[in-house]
């Protein structure tokens, strides 16, 4: 860790969800822009370096960094956004709208140009996710309430995003390009589970029996490559899954529920807010707040 990071200060501007089934545009922004892919695939060229992204990646760019969109997936692309300066300033506090629209946020800001060494895109591995889109959702929720010490709330969560995304970086890559001996039985078992999600049947027995092999070895196998258990992996899919049929908004939470894997509304809404911090009915309710479409 590089010796100023122990001094930010962060200041949380801004806080959005976005979603758009064709997304294209350019933007330059005067603070940092975190944006970690939810779902879908877009390409990214930022000062003309093309990145492809996909659920699981954060990008960080930094303030004046050019930054063109382009989805390339076929269902929406969802994209958690947060713009923060990393020093509290008296003056950019009030400065409330995101992108360059004044004279003087043209001026750039040496202490705010830190990260421009750093490379701005990270991988968060599987078992991070989770923990991330919990946090990033109480962030939501704290800038949509703006209840008594929210500021402070989100500095916190600020540097804790932050401290994933370099987290990310820094990941061994010993492993890269190679593929272990267990790995086709756990693409087996993912792929199991994709399929039989919406089976609250579904468990480590029956997964296992159905790729082959002992309970124990193929929860070994599992969470020794993906660093989470087959439970915690499954209640991931079923929630993602719940997510998107809640963002579709046709159906109510109870049909969700039971479409998603979950034997009651009260399993359901438990284990939806234990993962994703907030109920599902808070979850759906700022669904209604979500930019769906950007031209």
């Amino acid at each position: 860790m590089e010796p100023w990071m122990n001094t930010i200060t962060p200041f949380v501007r801004s806080v959005k969800i976005l979603k758009s089934f064709s997304l294209a545009g350019e933007w330059m922004d005067y603070d940092h822009v975190f944006t970690y892919i939810e779902q879908g695939e877009a390409e990214f060229f930022l000062d003309g370096v093309k990145y492809y992204v996909k659920e699981g990646d954060i990008l960080l760019m930094h303030p004046y960094m050019s930054h063109i969109i382009r989805s390339t997936s076929t269902f929406p692309l969802i994209q958690y956004i947060f713009h923060f300066d990393l020093y509290y300033d008296e003056q950019r506090v009030v400065w409330k709208e995101t992108g360059i629209t004044m004279e003087q946020q043209k001026i750039r800001v040496e202490k705010e140009m830190q990260f421009t060494s750093i490379a701005p895109i990270a991988h968060v591995h599987l078992s991070d996710r989770i923990d991330l889109k919990k946090r990033f959702l109480i962030m939501y929720k704290e800038f949509l309430d703006r209840n008594t010490g929210y500021l402070l709330i989100m500095k916190s969560i600020c540097l804790e995003l932050l401290v994933l995304f370099l987290k990310g970086q820094a990941e061994p890559k010993k492993k890269e390009g190679k593929v272990t001996k267990g790995w086709a039985i756990i693409e087996s078992t993912i792929n199991h589970i994709n399929e039989r999600y919406w089976d609250p049947e579904l468990d480590n027995a029956s997964i296992s029996k159905h790729v082959g092999i002992s309970t124990n070895h193929l929860s070994y196998l599992f969470k020794e490559e993906l660093g989470i258990t087959i439970h915690k992996y499954l209640t991931h899919i079923r929630i993602e899954q719940s997510k998107i049929k809640i963002i579709e908004g046709k159906k109510s939470l109870t049909a969700i529920a039971e479409e998603s894997g979950f034997s009651s509304i009260h399993l359901f809404s438990r284990s939806f807010k234990a993962t994703v911090g907030i109920m599902p009915s808070m979850f759906a309710a700022t669904q209604s707040k979500v930019i769906t479409k950007l031209q």
